[in-house]
């Protein structure tokens, strides 16, 4: 009985120390290169683009990788433990370029929805733009037409009075005051009289804000040439500058002193000299700048 557990005893320290022997030998082999490079290879991995883009395909390769060890633990210096290091090396390889695909296209879908949003953004800014330019457009026309409406009802009631004569030409509204009701005979300074008519008329020139203003001076044919002249041009500017005070800007303003060179009646009587002596107000076609 003690001979029989003496040989238990030598048969369990024999065992023992055949495990033991092969523990250490296992713990002393040096993992082949492939494994070394393969848990190099996810370790890099792991701290890349892989866990956040393809996070399966890392996975696939830390299975293989851990077969790879369980196979090394068990043979270290099999070639069996090799190919399955090399294979692990290749998946975890293959996580990493799936990875990096993965995040091209993602970035490439995010920059077609962005140009997509910002297209449509900037067709919507274009349209409420074009909107409002046209609603603008709209506001101007109608506040125009409604200037010239009221300019058009004030050179009508002077026309009623006889105040001024009022028509339409090619060149514009034609304003026409004689002579003798602004001005004393061969004087260029405004008779006090004038100042009510001449006042309605910038009331109606201010109204269009977008038009010239052009104002001639006119003579009949007697006195010399250049006496009538300077007698036009200053009438004219009397003119001109009585506007000015009524709040008509002076840069939309011009002067001609045109003399006797465009007579509307016969200047071989007194009632065609009175004719000729005259004012005319064009309010001139087209914008004023």
């Amino acid at each position: 009985m003690t001979f029989a557990k003496l040989n238990l005893t030598g048969t369990g320290l024999g065992l023992l120390f055949t495990m033991t022997l092969a523990s250490a030998a296992c713990a002393t082999t040096e993992p082949p290169k492939e494994l070394v490079d393969a848990r190099e290879a996810y370790i890099r991995s792991e701290k890349g683009k892989a866990p956040t883009y393809n996070p399966a395909g890392l996975h696939e390769a830390k299975v293989q990788l851990d077969k790879a060890e369980a196979m090394f633990e068990d043979d270290p210096s099999s070639d069996a433990t090799r190919d399955e290091a090399y294979i692990a090396l290749r998946h975890v390889e293959r996580a990493e370029v799936e990875a990096s695909t993965m995040e091209w296209t993602q970035r490439q879908e995010k920059a077609k929805v962005a140009a997509t949003q910002a297209q449509a953004k900037g067709l919507q800014k274009a349209q409420t733009d074009l909107a409002s330019a046209r609603e603008q457009l709209q506001t101007e026309k109608l506040a125009r037409e409604a200037a010239e409406a009221k300019s058009k009802d004030m050179l009508a009631k002077l026309a009623a009075a006889n105040a001024a004569a009022v028509k339409e030409e090619p060149r514009g509204t034609v304003i026409t005051l004689a002579g003798g009701v602004l001005f004393a005979s061969n004087k260029a300074t405004l008779l006090a009289g004038a100042q009510n008519s001449l006042g309605q008329i910038a009331e109606a020139i201010k109204t269009q804000e977008d038009k010239r203003i052009l104002i001639e001076g006119h003579t009949d044919s007697r006195g010399s040439d250049a006496t009538n002249q300077q007698l036009s041009k200053a009438r004219a500017d009397a003119v001109a500058s009585f506007f000015i005070t009524q709040g008509v800007p002076p840069d939309r303003i011009t002067t001609a002193g045109l003399a006797s060179s465009r007579p509307v009646a016969d200047n071989n009587t007194s009632e065609g000299r009175a004719n000729n002596r005259r004012v005319e107000i064009v309010i001139q076609q087209g914008e004023s700048k």
